[in-house]
């Protein structure tokens, strides 16, 4: 597409200028009147003692690990109960790894409802999971006589964790730290140009840092840490730097869908009943479970549910939760019903194509429907019908 790509490490030396380091140890400098920040964000490795000298693997470093060994790892510890953690840990449970998981939390998967942290422990502990919960990791370490050799290989990796007031310890291969990740602000330039950073880049609604010619997006500027949330800001970002002196674009998070590729998977899109409690949001909700869909029937997945959140009396959706195969690609249709301000009313009054996963759509919005049926009504259309037969 005609894009100028330079493999290097970049520096900011003024709001208007960049040093780039090769590999051969020579610079250039660059000078634009634009310039966007979107260095990403790396895993966080919290600071366990003894896990420098286990070694151990995170979500951007196991996959060059995988191609030298060949082989997953017989006895793999995964830390870390958020969406990552849970993904990895069912992978390689199915790829015939001894998996414990570990996660200093209550639940696995804390953003979302617990009925939807519990359907993902079953799961997990279906595929073979060890899935220990309210455990925090207390320092990691190799058997006394193998450490004593000075040959990691040859040791016996461990894991202690806290229960209960109660020390407890594990014995692995490998061990995946996935805990979260924090943005890349370090190394290049911002401390100097005296750019905020505040666990991200600090930017204003148009993605401006300090200087509003230097734009950030992605991970390192929050508040969402999704590709398709990086790609959402890249395109605000990029045309309010090249055509920012004529008009400028705010950045809309209003709707912002996210999904977590366990299987089945588990997406959302607005708010879920523990965010609508704190937030001190009425709500109604309505469930449909896709064990009843023809489609999830015939492809043998019928497992999972939809869960809608509206405002009370209305058909306006405040939120969506879906558990189920294909929960990705289901929650689109709410992304767009939600963004455009089209209610269930629309949704059921849609024709859906016999037999697809994306029916469960719209037998949810027939659900709620049957919630605002008026008992007097039906009541009053029971007499009616009942003297029409007369």
């Amino acid at each position: 597409m005609g894009v100028e790509v330079l493999q290097g490490y970049a520096k900011l030396v003024s709001p208007w200028c960049l040093e780039i380091t090769h590999a051969d140890g020579s610079s250039t400098q660059l000078t634009s009147r634009s310039i966007i920040i979107a260095t990403g964000a790396q895993p966080f490795v919290p600071p366990i003692p003894g896990l420098n000298t286990t070694g151990y693997l995170t979500s951007d470093t196991l996959w060059e690990q995988l191609r030298h060994d060949d082989k997953p790892p017989a006895r793999l510890v995964v830390l870390g109960g958020g969406p990552i953690g849970c993904e990895l840990a069912q992978s390689f449970a199915r790829l015939g790894s001894q998996v414990t998981q570990v996660e200093m939390l209550e639940r696995l998967m804390i953003r979302e409802d617990a009925e939807v942290s519990t359907f993902v422990a079953e799961v997990l502990q279906q595929d073979g999971v060890t899935v220990l919960t309210s455990h925090k990791a207390f320092r990691c370490g190799l058997t006394e006589s193998d450490d004593l050799n000075g040959d990691l290989d040859k040791g016996t990796k461990w894991l202690e964790v806290e229960y209960q007031d109660k020390i407890h310890r594990i014995e692995f291969d490998q061990i995946i730290v996935a805990v979260g990740r924090a943005p890349r602000l370090k190394g290049f330039g911002l401390e100097e140009l005296g750019i905020a950073t505040n666990k991200v880049v600090q930017t204003n609604d148009y993605l401006e840092t300090l200087f509003p010619n230097i734009y950030a997006a992605g991970d390192v500027a929050g508040p969402y840490q999704f590709t398709h949330a990086a790609a959402h800001q890249a395109w605000y970002a990029s045309v309010n730097a090249l055509f920012g002196q004529f008009k400028r674009f705010k950045v809309d998070y209003r709707i912002i869908p996210w999904a977590t590729f366990v299987d089945p998977e588990v997406a959302r899109v607005g708010l879920n009943e523990q965010e609508a409690i704190a937030q001190g949001i009425a709500y109604d909700v309505t469930r449909y479970g896709i064990d009843d869909l023809d489609r999830a029937i015939a492809d043998s997945t019928a497992l999972g549910f939809i869960k809608v959140l509206t405002v009370p009396g209305k058909d306006q959706i405040l939120g969506v939760t879906i558990v189920g195969t294909q929960a990705a690609e289901l929650i689109a249709e709410y992304v767009i019903a939600m963004k455009y301000k089209l209610g269930l009313n629309k949704v059921l009054g849609t024709i859906h194509i016999y037999p697809t996963m994306a029916e469960a759509n719209k037998y949810v919005a027939g659900e709620w429907k049957r919630q605002q049926i008026n008992p007097k009504l039906m009541v009053w259309l029971q007499h009616y019908h009942t003297w029409r037969r007369s």
